[in-house]
């Protein structure tokens, strides 16, 4: 008899501003999965959060297609051996929601669970949650809705706070999205409050952090209880920062992989990469982000991204690949650890 054949259900568009950037995600992980080991059920949520079932073999891959119920989709996967890859970024998919869900429906799934997804989605959060372990980060402060648009002497008060906490320029940043979406590098104070109103159209909570001098390295981690740490790679901005368009439109950045750097900073690197994983809860894999800053502070985390993007220019499989692990065994990695955790679970549940 042949090798039984494990159903994987992906998930992918969802609501977020990187609606665009998860259908890119899943086109190459579904390009990568070995076809004679699983079969492939696509769940393509669209912008207005509609399910629909989606052709895998149809290149130019879209949350459209006929619509299913996401009930009815997932509980008829519920003791089938089925594991869910929720390849969605950005809030309502990636920020622990999504998790909760197929917690609830109670089938296996890749990535981190709840609180771990919930907890690195949210940059205002994870900072006090790495800050209280120690890791050093940026100088920053937290901004709500509610401190803007009360009046111009309160604006001008923030604009001050900032300058003496921070100083220009500055980093603005919505504290629940991703890839650089909604962030804008602030020169001066006037551009501040501004900058501010636009991020708050994208989540009621905002991040301010200072403008960090010095080069930027990623550190891939994949794994449960003891995760591979890659090697460190380097990403070298083609604009004055790494911005949604360097990311995935203009192809003017650059990256290197591994990063040239001392063999000391490379063994601390991976250690905090290690340190933020575990203090944020993550399970399965993370990309995280981090300054060696020119100032002398050493290194400081940027932030953890829970669900990395799998883009041919995307930086979690090539440092994987560059640690020795290539890209179809990352996936099989990642399933293999869906179903261990699942059964874990489920054993204390029952007990």
């Amino acid at each position: 008899m042949g090798e039984a054949v494990t159903e994987l259900v992906v998930l992918f568009g969802g609501r977020s501003a990187e609606h665009e950037i998860s259908c890119v995600t899943a086109r190459h992980v579904i390009d990568a999965v070995d076809r004679s080991r699983y079969s492939l059920t696509l769940l393509g949520i669209d912008r207005d959060g509609v399910w629909h079932l989606a052709d895998p073999d149809n290149g130019d891959l879209t949350a459209t297609g006929p619509v299913i119920g996401a009930s009815e989709a997932l509980s008829a996967r519920v003791g089938t051996g089925a594991v869910v890859l929720p390849l969605l970024h950005g809030p309502l998919g990636e920020d622990g929601t999504i998790q909760g869900l197929l917690e609830v429906v109670d089938v296996p799934y890749v990535g981190s669970s709840v609180l771990g997804s919930a907890l690195a989605m949210d940059k205002a959060m994870a900072k006090v949650v790495v800050g209280a372990a120690g890791i050093a980060q940026a100088k920053h402060l937290v901004v709500t809705e509610g401190e803007v648009d009360v009046g111009a002497a309160a604006e001008e008060e923030l604009v001050r706070q900032v300058d003496t906490a921070l100083g220009f320029p500055c980093f603005v940043k919505p504290a629940n999205m991703g890839s650089s979406v909604g962030v804008s590098r602030v020169e001066a104070p006037d551009d501040l409050i501004e900058a501010i109103r636009f991020a708050l159209t994208y989540d009621r909570v905002i991040v301010i952090e200072e403008a960090i001098s010095g080069r930027e390295l990623e550190v891939a981690v994949l794994g449960g209880a003891d995760p591979i740490v890659s090697v460190p790679g380097e990403i070298i901005p083609g604009d004055r920062f790494y911005s949604y368009a360097d990311k995935y439109l203009d192809g003017r950045s650059r990256t290197l992989v591994p990063a040239e750097l001392d063999p000391a900073v490379s063994d601390e690197i991976r250690d905090l990469a290690l340190r933020s994983f575990r203090a944020l809860r993550c399970e399965g894999l993370a990309r995280c982000d981090f300054f060696l800053s020119d100032d002398g502070r050493g290194l400081l985390l940027n932030e953890v991204n829970t669900m990395p993007g799998f883009t041919p220019i995307s930086m979690f499989p090539k440092m994987m690949e560059a640690s020795g692990v290539p890209y179809p065994e990352i996936i099989e990695r990642l399933i293999t650890l869906a179903i261990e955790r699942h059964a874990t679970r489920r054993r204390r549940v029952d007990h």
